[in-house]
């Protein structure tokens, strides 16, 4: 996708000064990250990068890395390499959000080819495991990007998300004798092509079902409560994605609801908890048919596949719950392709 070969030397140049290629402007798409592949070791690589990243769990490390270290990452590869076993794309032997950021960036390097030429280059890196933020960092400076968009494909801000990745971003910078100017993209939780993207999902899942869902449980990865009491924004941006949700739908505030699920660790975190949730609804309100969608992951991963199709599936069907339908996220959906690419078109402007 990089293209380092057409270094030239400056004009005026002595014959002993290195070539410089072309200046390009590089897009850097980010995501979470995934394992290698689901055997123990590649798990606990995995796990312990995530699990050790401060702005995800920010215990003091004299307290946390020993329970890591001893306990928690000698039983969690198991679990965590099973889950994942399951959902694994055994074709193209990695997991779904591989194979979905691939055909992500694939579409949205289509639309800015044909917008901007070879002006404009666009690839992706993971937070955690491969390909690295900092080896794409390095391949874009290489082909000569002087100018990089990062962009967190996270709708909403959170510490533990975009906070980390962009952390990661501009310590990459850190490393380059010729940094790069560098720009960040802000959260899209209430851009109106993302809020469609949203929307139409929802409709044509909803055209598709055999029986209309009664509610729809809009499904937000959680955070402790105590980072909403420090300032993080995530949980207003997601209260938010989903007003504007149901206002496009044109729905009541009784046909939708906001949970947060991935729930870890000893202390509270944002509620309700999906699991939870879904349970009470099929048993304390007698609704036997919902939807549940993840608005908060731009690509399906063991999150949704394993966590909302299998886990909480479960809960709401041992709670009584009869039809329980999952939309997908919305992955490479031209809408949501539409919608990236004009996001990164709007923070563009003065580059190209």
């Amino acid at each position: 996708m990089l293209d380092a070969t057409n270094a030239v030397r400056p004009t005026h140049a002595p014959a002993d000064h290195p070539k410089v290629k072309p200046a390009k402007v590089g897009v850097l798409l980010a995501n979470l990250g995934t394992p290698d592949a689901t055997d123990y070791w590649s798990m606990r690589r995995y796990l312990n990068e995530f699990l050790s990243d401060k702005r995800v769990i920010d215990y003091p490390s004299w307290k946390w890395q020993p329970l890591l270290q001893l306990i928690i990452l000698t039983k969690r590869p198991f679990s965590s390499g099973a889950a994942y076993k399951s959902i694994w794309n055994t074709e193209k032997d990695e997991s779904p959000l591989m194979t979905i950021t691939k055909q992500q960036t694939a579409a949205i390097a289509a639309q800015i080819q044909e917008a901007y030429g070879d002006q404009v280059m666009v690839d992706f890196c993971m937070r955690y495991g491969n390909p690295s933020t900092k080896s794409k960092v390095q391949e874009m400076v290489d082909a000569g990007c002087h100018k990089i968009l990062f962009f967190p494909l996270y709708p909403h801000y959170a510490g533990a998300t975009s906070g980390t990745a962009n952390d990661q971003f501009f310590r990459a910078l850190m490393d380059q004798a010729w940094q790069p100017t560098a720009r960040v993209v802000d959260p899209y939780f209430e851009h109106p092509l993302y809020i469609e993207a949203l929307a139409q999902s929802v409709e044509k899942a909803y055209a598709a079902a055999e029986k209309k869902p009664e509610l729809l449980v809009v499904s937000y990865h959680g955070m402790p409560k105590r980072y909403l009491m420090q300032g993080d924004p995530y949980h207003c941006q997601c209260q938010k994605t989903t007003r504007l949700l149901k206002e496009r739908l044109g729905w009541e505030d009784t046909q939708i609801r906001t949970t947060f699920q991935s729930v870890f660790g000893p202390e509270e975190w944002l509620k309700p908890y999906t699991v939870e949730e879904v349970a009470r609804i099929a048993k304390d309100e007698g609704i036997k048919n919902i939807a549940v969608c993840a608005p908060a992951f731009s690509a399906d991963c063991i999150e949704t596949l394993e966590e909302i199709n299998e886990e909480i599936r479960e809960s709401f069907e041992h709670a009584g719950g009869e039809d329980f339908l999952y939309i997908p996220c919305l992955n490479d959906d031209p809408a949501h392709v539409d919608a990236l690419t004009t996001v990164i078109k709007e923070n563009l402007g003065g580059w190209v």
